[in-house]
């Protein structure tokens, strides 16, 4: 688990100055991957009560443009922060609960970035979302088994 110390330190790296709702900002996301923003402000206000909303929507916008924290918004939900950046990993959302789990991209070859016309472009990132039903929901919920 990454402490404050830690989390000081990428801030320092980053050129960012080190606050108080930077530091909470940081361990809440680190605590609760893939959390909405409502969850993270929950988080860090029990910690720091007087700390407001739009703080802590500031801090993950610095944090996210920073390279620190990576904004992801799967189709049809709200945006979600994790702490796992610099990697090209993917994610799996559950259709029923919504729950996210990360998927590792390919290893050696990545057929993700290998798009059949890039246009020009130089590719280094591929977002890819895989759908389907948690374990917990398909267990639970008998129409969630037969989802096409």
């Amino acid at each position: 688990m990454a402490s404050s110390a830690d989390h000081a330190g990428q801030l320092r790296a980053a050129d960012l100055r080190v606050t108080r709702p930077r530091l909470a900002v940081m361990q809440a996301v680190h605590e609760n991957p893939h959390a909405d923003t409502d969850s993270i402000f929950t988080s860090v206000r029990s910690g720091l009560p007087g700390v407001s909303r739009q703080a802590v929507y500031d801090v993950l916008g610095a944090l996210t443009l920073a390279g620190l924290v990576r904004r992801i918004q799967p189709a049809g939900h709200v945006a979600r922060y994790e702490s796992r950046v610099g990697d090209n990993h993917h994610h799996i959302v559950c259709r029923v609960c919504g729950v996210i789990a990360d998927a590792d991209c390919a290893t050696g070859e990545t057929p993700c970035l290998n798009a059949p016309d890039d246009h020009g472009f130089v590719l280094d990132e591929a977002e890819v979302t895989f759908w389907g039903t948690c374990p917990q929901c398909t267990s639970t919920t008998p129409s969630a088994r037969s989802h096409p």
